[in-house]
């Protein structure tokens, strides 16, 4: 006897994706202030630890300050998402991580929380709108424009 095969349900979207873009909007925006915050206080720390050194100068805070950053976020982002329902977090998680530093360089040069806060959140939250198929060629749009911009703050 063999039993039926069915095929798999169709993977529904949820009616408003709003709720869940603005979460992961917040989470971009907290995440990117307390980066550069710690990275700002980490820097500042090993330049006072280094002042009295002429040559090449690292302490523990300038060396652990990128891997902290990016585990703390990765495991933020990763417990958000899933709260959230944001799927696939695979592809969502990783360009978000990866390809934050350039916004967030670009928004440094400016010295203003806000600036960051905000920036953190568009790129997080657009990148989190690409999760459902209705809106990933407008999120991705947002994305590289706001990767361009960057890029022309940050060469321009």
């Amino acid at each position: 006897m063999t039993t039926p095969r069915t095929e798999p349900e169709p993977r529904t979207e949820p009616r408003s994706v709003l709720p869940r873009v603005l979460g992961a909007a917040v989470t971009g925006a907290v995440l990117a202030t307390g980066a550069r915050a710690y990275l700002s206080w980490a820097g500042q720390r090993s330049d006072r630890l280094c002042r009295t050194t002429d040559t090449l100068c690292f302490t523990g805070w300038n060396l652990t300050a990128l891997p902290l950053v990016f585990t703390v976020s990765l495991t933020v982002l990763l417990v958000v998402y899933k709260r959230l329902g944001i799927r696939p977090r695979l592809a969502v998680v990783p360009p978000t991580l990866v390809l934050a530093p350039i916004p967030l360089a670009a928004t440094d040069t400016t010295a203003v929380w806000w600036a960051v806060a905000l920036v953190g959140g568009a790129w997080s939250s657009s990148f989190a709108l690409a999760a459902w198929s209705r809106y990933q060629i407008p999120a991705l749009a947002a994305s590289a424009v706001l990767l361009l911009a960057s890029l022309v703050v940050l060469y321009g």
